[in-house]
């Protein structure tokens, strides 16, 4: 399959599962559910979806995901329907952490800057300071 087409047909199935996932009525999946990449593989067997959950208990993450898994069936019944292909991949859902691994980093860099003075003061250990400073050493 060539890299166009593969590309679309992985945006398709996103775009698809996406909704049959919010017309879900499944208490285990949690309502902040996104799926980030989807791989299909060329001879349209196989799907990996890869899914971000934003909770912060890690139980409910892969609770979310167990329940997409145990509902892989339905959602790929769907799917077909839906799509109207030939062949329906087999759907594996994994777990993503990269969105939950970007908040951690840009909470550290704020935590970081929130440590900083202003810019453009200067601070004592550096050598300059203010022209009071400069009269009160001489």
């Amino acid at each position: 399959m060539s890299a166009i087409r593969s590309d679309r047909m992985n945006e398709e199935v996103k775009k698809t599962v996406t909704g049959i996932i919010r017309e879900m009525k499944d208490p285990r999946i949690s309502p902040m559910t996104t799926l980030t990449a989807v791989e299909v593989t060329n001879d349209l067997k196989y799907a990996k979806l890869r899914v971000s959950v934003y909770d912060e208990d890690e139980s409910v993450r892969h609770g979310t995901v167990d329940a997409l898994n145990h509902a892989a069936g339905f959602i790929a019944r769907e799917l077909g329907q839906r799509m109207l292909i030939r062949r329906v991949p087999a759907l594996k859902f994994q777990l993503d952490d990269s969105i939950a691994y970007s908040v951690h980093i840009a909470k550290l860099i704020n935590d970081l800057h929130a440590g900083e003075d202003r810019p453009g003061l200067a601070t004592q250990g550096d050598g300059a300071g203010t022209e009071q400073d400069a009269k009160d050493r001489s």
